[in-house]
């Protein structure tokens, strides 16, 4: 990959405003046609980041038009009630997404509760039929933060066929579908994580590199590949000259003279993960509105 001329500061702030803009035109014409797109947000117990996280989402919905209905349940709300509510949203046609935001209270079983999440309206893309469908390369739902961090990389990089990605981190909610987007698009693709033998010089081949860990300033610059484009998923809470800070897996100050582009910790990944969340929830109305298509053809349709 040919190095960028200068350093390039990969702004997700602008990006996601660019994304949100985007849904706000789209969600506009859907309701001068009558239709009305719908985002269910539930939240168990009084987690103060998960409030905050909560609080973000509904306030983007109203700000591109999307219906937000938000369900605050109590932490002692029991799985089965919850079980309930789940499914009578999956059967509201003016629901088009449900979010359940994690993590739930340990009583409850998250997987039993996001498999109970019709597929259609799993704007997560957590559901096992959506992730299934990712990696067969279907058009599916998938989870926000890998789709907004493919957004990102199309805007720094253009083509990116040929390109070598390395993902660091292998979780179900970043690691493992991000490196299924990377390979629809063409990329070569390495996963490393814990057990891999000699991270940095594995990470040293990217040119494209995928940071999603959890752990501050992991990768330092002779980690990188100079000229490489970095995407730091990572949201690390450190203490550090007598404050609190946020930093990202990647030693940002040390990485940005030789990178071709990398995201800001915050301001990077982050907004985009919410932008893609209001994508998803149109994407989630057309997919529906495919299947009940397809369902009256096939009521039409002689035996």
């Amino acid at each position: 990959m040919n190095a960028l001329p200068s350093v390039k500061l990969i702004d997700g702030k602008a990006t996601a405003a660019r994304v949100l803009a985007e849904v706000r035109e789209q969600v506009h014409t859907l309701r001068q046609g009558g239709v009305q797109p719908g985002l269910a947000v539930v939240l168990v117990g009084a987690d103060a980041a998960s409030q905050v996280y909560v609080r973000n989402k509904v306030l983007r919905a109203e700000e591109v038009g999307i219906r937000s209905l938000e369900h605050r349940l109590p932490a002692d709300t029991s799985q089965a009630h919850l079980l309930t509510l789940i499914d009578r949203l999956n059967r509201d046609n003016a629901v088009n997404g449900i979010l359940v935001q994690l993590p739930l209270p340990a009583h409850i079983d998250a997987h039993r509760v996001l498999q109970a999440i019709s597929p259609l309206k799993d704007v997560d893309g957590f559901h096992s039929e959506n992730v299934g469908g990712l990696a067969q390369g279907r058009d599916v739902l998938t989870p926000c933060t890998p789709s907004g961090c493919m957004r990102l990389l199309r805007d720094a990089c253009g083509e990116l066929r040929g390109k070598h990605a390395v993902v660091v981190g292998r979780s179900n909610i970043v690691g493992k579908p991000m490196a299924a987007l990377l390979l629809q698009a063409d990329c070569t693709v390495t996963v490393v994580h814990s057990r891999s033998h000699d991270l940095p010089a594995l990470c040293r081949q990217a040119d494209i590199l995928v940071a999603a860990v959890g752990k501050p300033r992991l990768i330092g610059a002779d980690w990188l590949k100079p000229g490489a484009v970095v995407i730091d998923v990572g949201i690390n809470r450190i203490d550090e000259d007598g404050r609190s800070r946020l930093v990202g897996d990647v030693d940002f100050a040390a990485a940005l003279p030789q990178v071709a582009g990398i995201t800001p910790v915050p301001g990077g990944v982050g907004p985009m993960t919410i932008a893609y969340l209001m994508k998803n929830t149109l994407l989630a109305l057309d997919l529906q509105q495919q299947a009940a298509q397809q369902e009256r053809t096939a009521c039409l349709s002689p035996c």
